[in-house]
């Protein structure tokens, strides 16, 4: 199984990025798929979740009406589109494949809003 992120950088405040999350060895259409973050000290926090079928989305109350997770099964991909981005929303961002017991994680992309 292979999680790849990608479509970080960095970008100024009020900016946005679209991250991707291709994903390979695994039927991802049956997997609940989420973004997670961790900025430098802090402890690794959910972002995002969408259900196998894309059709129910959850968020952190931080991220609310800023963010937008979403999928393509016909891709194997999961997509997390970052709006009026703020400089608490630097981190690495890791998507995360779940199945019951099984759980996927991807290397993690890069997000740095600044100046």
């Amino acid at each position: 199984v292979q999680l790849v992120e990608s479509g970080g950088g960095l970008v100024q405040p009020g900016g946005s990025l679209r991250l991707s999350c291709a994903a390979s060895g695994l039927t991802f259409s049956s997997y609940v798929m989420t973004w997670y973050r961790q900025a430098p000290g802090k402890e690794r926090e959910l972002v995002a979740i969408i259900d196998s079928a894309g059709g129910s989305t959850n968020y952190v109350d931080s991220v609310k009406g800023r963010f937008t997770i979403s999928r393509d099964n016909a891709k194997n991909t999961v997509y997390l589109q970052m709006n009026s981005l703020e400089p608490e929303d630097t981190a690495v961002y890791y998507c995360k494949a779940i199945l019951g017991r099984k759980n996927y994680w991807g290397q993690g992309t890069q997000v740095t809003v600044s100046l």
